[in-house]
């Protein structure tokens, strides 16, 4: 029987199909392009390989292609019949996953990690910020990652991938320090690993090295496919240390090039968080509104999201209706959220209702009532999702706002919490 990279059999008889599985993979777990063609030629030639049938549904779920990625894992299933206890394991886990019940896809996969540990495949989807533990909504869900993690490290031991994923949990969980080390090796290893290229942009961001950030973005980032997962929020990182190096005009530009809805081929909510955040970072840091460009973004938004479901990007939703001026949309957005919250429907609870009313409050100018919106949700911030540095869009909201009213100490005292932490924050005091 042939085995992975990881050591475990697979039940092909095929090296053909064997080899592009394991390339797949790689592909899939590195965030390259070509994951799915890979998958694709594994079954042509075995068409009866389920762990290709279910990585396929499994990065076209990446794609947010779901009519597809379920029917491929329904197609695992049915053929994951007969085949030894890991494989059906992590065909169940994955199209479990795939079929989008979060809570148990993650019993799943624990369970299934139990018996067979450096199953990378079965892991990867409770990894990064993304996953299933990153958007569950607990208030200690990076300490939960780490832990995870933590307790995996010695099976899987030098591995590239899993170096990454622990080493980013670290960071998020416990500072840059943290992950660093386990992030450069990751990178040594493997270079063209983009989960480690973006974990490594969240360090620089992290310790405030915003020039190393940014050299290293700009020599990694012209090699990565602009098909690849991670292209539009690497692109994102690079633009984030150019505005915090007031450099708006070079963030501007990649906006325009990388991130913008129609450009970015991204999946629909990394578009949405990136081009969201980023138009409004720029304001903050004092650039004038486009109105064009918001409602670009709010158009995606509505064509991406018709209901709220998502925390993360029920956020940058409303962010988007509050920017683009469509108050009809946002109050919408905002009675469907706080419904939601009354029923106990969010998984992110009150702090999200919170902050979507807090930026049409500031996006009118009110920034009274955008402080006694947000600010006491600033501990709660962490269940809406994304990574620190992807919610500091919250915070730094919460921060102009205590700026613009003359509330320094209480500013001060916001950016103390951030404890190891360093980004450099450029905003405008009018």
């Amino acid at each position: 029987m042939h085995l992975d990279r990881y050591g475990l059999p697979l039940s092909t008889t095929s090296s053909v199909a064997l080899d592009a599985y394991v390339e797949g993979v790689d592909r899939l777990l590195s965030a390259n392009a070509g994951a799915e063609q890979s998958f694709d030629r594994a079954l042509a030639v075995d068409p009866a390989f389920a762990l290709a049938q279910v990585g396929r549904a499994r990065i076209l779920q990446l794609q947010g292609r779901m009519p597809e990625a379920r029917e491929a894992g329904a197609r695992a299933r049915s053929l994951a019949v007969g085949l030894t206890a890991r494989e059906r394991g992590q065909v169940e886990a994955l199209g479990i996953a795939v079929d989008g019940d979060a809570p148990r896809a993650l019993d799943a996969i624990r369970e299934h990690l139990r018996e067979f540990p450096r199953d990378a495949m079965a892991l990867a989807p409770a990894t990064g910020v993304y996953g299933l533990i990153g958007f569950s909504g607990r208030q200690d869900r990076n300490e939960a990652l780490a832990s995870l993690l933590d307790s995996l490290a010695a099976d899987y031991g030098d591995d590239w991938w899993f170096l990454s994923a622990h080493g980013f949990a670290l960071t998020e969980a416990r500072g840059w320090a943290a992950g660093a080390p386990l992030i450069e090796r990751s990178l040594a290893l493997e270079p063209k690993n983009a989960h480690g290229a973006h974990a490594w942009a969240h360090v620089c961001y992290e310790r405030g090295s915003e020039r190393d950030g940014r050299a290293f973005v700009h020599a990694w980032l012209p090699d990565y496919p602009r098909d690849g997962q991670l292209h539009c929020h690497i692109s994102w990182h690079l633009a984030i240390f150019e505005l915090a190096l007031g450099e708006p005009a070079r963030a501007w530009d990649l906006y325009l090039d990388s991130i913008r809805p129609g450009v970015s081929r991204s999946a629909a909510m990394g578009t949405l968080a990136d081009a969201a955040s980023l138009l409004w970072r720029r304001e903050l840091a004092g650039a004038d509104r486009d109105p064009q460009q918001w409602k670009d973004v709010a158009a995606h938004a509505k064509r991406a999201f018709p209901r709220i479901g998502l925390g993360f990007a029920d956020a940058h939703c409303a962010l988007s209706y509050a920017a683009s001026g469509d108050a009809a949309a946002l109050d919408q957005w905002i009675a469907e959220l706080r419904l939601a919250d009354a029923e106990g429907r969010l998984l992110s609870g009150s702090a999200l209702p919170g902050v979507a009313e807090g930026f049409g409050a500031f996006a009118r100018g009110d920034h009274e009532e955008t402080i006694r919106l947000m600010a006491p949700a600033v501990d709660q911030f962490v269940r809406i999702g994304g990574s620190r540095a992807q919610r500091d869009l919250f915070e730094n909201t919460l921060l102009a706002a205590y700026w613009r009213t003359g509330r320094t100490a209480a500013a001060a005292g916001l950016l103390e919490r951030r404890l190891d932490r360093c980004p450099t924050v450029p905003f405008s005091a009018a």
